[in-house]
């Protein structure tokens, strides 16, 4: 009986979130040729050939003459790792249309619960110049065009029951020297309480949000995810949660939409690679096209805030963009000066660090729509009585970043006694890493870690 009983919890193990786990055999016979395979896979389970899907019977009609699209994930419907503008469709829609969507952990599901470090390691070394998300598209909207804007807004959102948060050795991350020693950790997402344990006695609350959503580049050929830009894509702002909504330029005909790499929680900075990474069950977005209003690059729009942003591999010229971005936002809203915005942004506008791990570094920048909305400003040089806090100045913005979050992971290494790739992953998926005063001489960084995380041992 014992026997029987793990067969049927490994068969049952296969389907989760509505889709199959392909196991790594079915998947690389997929890829295009690469370095030596690993020792053979255990059997996979055969899926017979059954021909195209209908695509009538992916779509419900509502009352209001609005559809909704249920887009499973599949090998049919993901890519792993890159944006082709020449991809065909994998779903059309109409402007209004609502779409229900699933999506995979990173390399087509091969990073579940039991993959090893080594493993993860092998599924980037292997297949080089793509990025390691999974994203669902590329969805078609009918009536984009080049010049339109997308909109694109988050309805709902609803996570797998698991996630992982890991270290690639030797590679990526803010400090791959420094931490050359790779680690993975697994972990269950408690949402009847919306934490997850990253170690016990530290609770990062859940926020989830698509730390890849974007549209076709305007580029023709094969894109890695990894870096954002004025197609949106992997910009891992994790103000960009449920209930907010996206605007992204269209480049290309139907504007071609995928998301992936999706999130349960992130620090601001994200500085080990990863956040605490996850696939969803169902990403609910309603995307519609407008019209004469073009943008140049995307904004988002939060109940209380605008989100305007700015990435470069040099994180000085991401805060140059985000800051230009800033000030055409605000002369447009408040119908001011760019001089005056300028002034405006120093006392309104609130500035992090997004991530600085994805080529292109980000920040961005909330800005509150009226005055009793602002966001928490606070940017404290020392200890407080809501933060742990480390703050470094210096005239290059990338020194002061890496100086600044740094100071924070070693500070949980010595004084909460943090094994040190767990202080490197909780500092990325907790740390809060705000700009503080920016000028040519200095520029600041404030790394805050909520002191609320730390809770008394279960």
């Amino acid at each position: 009986m014992k026997r029987r009983g793990l067969i049927a919890f490994a068969v049952a193990g296969l389907i989760i979130g509505g889709a199959w786990l392909i196991t790594a055999s079915a998947i690389r016979a997929q890829q295009p040729p690469a370095a030596p395979a690993t020792p053979a896979a255990p059997p996979t389970q055969a899926v017979p050939p059954i021909g195209p899907y209908d695509p009538k019977l992916r779509t419900v009609s509502l009352p209001s003459g609005k559809k909704v699209h249920v887009l499973p994930a599949t090998l049919e419907t993901t890519q792993w790792g890159w944006f082709d503008n020449a991809q065909p469709p994998v779903l059309r829609v109409n402007s209004g249309d609502t779409v229900v969507m699933e999506t995979m952990m990173h390399s087509h599901n091969q990073i579940v619960p039991g993959t090893t470090i080594e493993q993860i390691k092998k599924l980037r070394t292997d297949y080089p110049g793509r990025g390691p998300h999974t994203v669902t598209g590329p969805i078609y909207v009918e009536g984009a065009q080049p010049g339109d804007v997308l909109k694109v807004t988050l309805n709902k959102i609803v996570p797998r029951a698991y996630a992982a948060n890991f270290n690639v050795p030797g590679m990526f991350g803010q400090f791959p020297k420094e931490y050359a020693d790779g680690q993975v950790k697994y972990f269950y997402l408690d949402w009847d309480r919306k934490i997850v344990e990253f170690l016990p006695g530290v609770e990062v609350p859940l926020k989830p949000f698509p730390g890849t959503l974007g549209v076709a580049r305007k580029e023709p050929g094969r894109y890695s995810t990894v870096p954002p830009g004025e197609y949106a894509g992997n910009m891992d702002i994790r103000d960009f949660t449920e209930g907010t909504t996206l605007y992204a330029p269209v480049h290309v005909a139907g504007a071609l939409l995928w998301s992936g790499d999706s999130h349960a929680a992130q620090g601001n900075g994200e500085v080990n690679l990863t956040a605490v990474e996850t696939a969803y069950k169902e990403l609910n977005l309603t995307l519609e096209v407008i019209k004469g209003k073009p943008l140049d690059f995307p904004r988002i729009e939060t109940k209380t805030s605008w989100i305007t942003m700015g990435f470069d591999q040099d994180l000085n010229k991401a805060w140059d963009q985000a800051k230009a971005q800033t000030i055409k936002f605000l002369s447009e809203q408040r119908n001011v000066s760019a001089d005056q915005a300028a002034r405006l942004m120093a006392s309104v506008s609130d500035c992090r660090v997004s991530q600085v791990v994805n080529i292109k570094k980000g920040i961005h920048c909330l800005n509150p729509k009226n005055a009793s909305a602002r966001e928490d400003m606070e940017r404290p040089a020392k200890e407080t009585a809501k933060y742990y806090v480390s703050h470094v100045k210096d005239a290059d913005l990338n020194k002061a970043m890496d100086a600044a979050s740094m100071g924070m992971i070693k500070w949980l290494e010595s004084e909460k006694k943090i094994a040190r790739l767990d202080a490197y992953g909780l500092a990325s998926v907790a740390m809060d890493c705000r700009v503080g005063a920016v000028s040519d001489a200095e520029k600041n960084v404030h790394c805050l870690l909520p002191k609320s995380i730390f809770v008394a041992k279960r």
